[in-house]
């Protein structure tokens, strides 16, 4: 994944946010995003997401990251999400907390 992001972050308040997201991924968690965009996705989480650097297009450095989702039943289906598309989480197994 490059190091360029549609959109940054430098404010603490959305930085908290990206943060709180990231403790609602666990590596292995089965969950259902809910987008901005009202679109929906589900998968079960590769690898617990980080919040990262990047550069927005116009170069402004700034905050965010991708959850890297995944269908064990689908083999080679796979969805990166970016974390400030993020409405909602819902858990759909219990490793809310968990880590594997």
């Amino acid at each position: 994944m490059g190091r360029t992001a549609e959109h940054v972050y430098t404010a603490q308040a959305d930085i908290r946010r990206l943060e709180s997201l990231v403790a609602e991924l666990p590596t292995n968690g089965h969950v259902r995003l809910r987008l901005r965009d009202g679109d929906l996705c589900d998968g079960v989480i590769s690898e617990r997401p980080n919040v990262q650097m990047f550069r927005d297009p116009d170069e402004n450095e700034g905050i965010n990251g991708v959850v890297h989702l995944e269908r064990p039943a689908v083999p080679g289906w796979s969805r990166y999400v970016w974390l400030d598309q993020i409405a909602a989480v819902e858990h759909l197994d219990s490793t809310l907390g968990g880590e594997s």
